[in-house]
């Protein structure tokens, strides 16, 4: 599975990105406005930092204004996946856009139906938001499900990219159905590296080599 991280903090994003496991970055105009900075300038700084795409989403909610939205943040660099809107102008966006070999990556996604149309428009990646779903008593993980079988059947390209995940167990489960990408903000990417019996492992480990004298250095 692939680790996209899902922020616009270029420090969260290098710190992660200096382990090696940042695949690519995902940011929205909410993320963009929690940085406080230009969406163009603070894009092509991420763009410049990781080797992967980078969604950049346009804000325009006609089809034609969408695609000149997105050539402009396209010609940023080369790893742009532009960020488009599951609305029928969205697809029809999606649909010139990725013609002309811009990745695209369409956002919010909330049924199979909607993912089914993305992948025949031509998208990159189908964004299906999680946690949205759990917060109206819907089964985030069913649509994930519902998508990649819906995917293998006909070979769909399109890939899977959960997003809205908010727990540790949102990506476990996302992995175990076979998303193709996560992406999560830096909190969260932080947290799968914690347990408690590592905790309490370490704690006893330390109190033991204390007593033995251990010392490497």
């Amino acid at each position: 599975m692939k680790f996209f991280v899902d922020t616009a903090d270029i420090a969260a994003i290098a710190e992660l990105n200096a382990l090696g496991i940042v695949d690519g970055v995902t940011t929205n105009p909410s993320l963009i406005k929690k940085s406080g900075r230009d969406i163009l300038e603070v894009t092509r700084e991420i763009a410049e930092l990781v080797d992967g795409p980078v969604s950049a989403e346009v804000v325009a909610t006609e089809a034609e204004a969408m695609i000149a939205e997105g050539r402009k943040l396209a010609n940023i660099a080369d790893n742009i996946a532009i960020k488009l809107p599951l609305t029928w102008d969205g697809l029809k966006a999606c649909k010139t856009l990725s013609a002309e070999g811009h990745m695209i990556n369409v956002t919010l996604c909330f049924s199979a139906n909607q993912a089914l149309l993305a992948a025949k428009a031509g998208a990159s990646f189908i964004s299906p938001f999680i946690g949205r779903l759990d917060d109206i008593n819907l089964d985030g993980m069913q649509l994930i499900a519902d998508i990649r079988q819906i995917y293998d059947n006909y070979g769909f390209e399109t890939e899977i990219l959960a997003a809205s995940i908010r727990t540790v167990n949102h990506v476990t489960e996302a992995a175990r159905i076979g998303a193709d990408v996560m992406t999560a903000p830096p909190e969260v990417i932080q947290k799968l590296a914690q347990h408690p019996l590592t905790d309490k492992g370490l704690e006893q480990f330390l109190k033991d080599a204390e007593a033995a004298g251990i010392k490497i250095v």
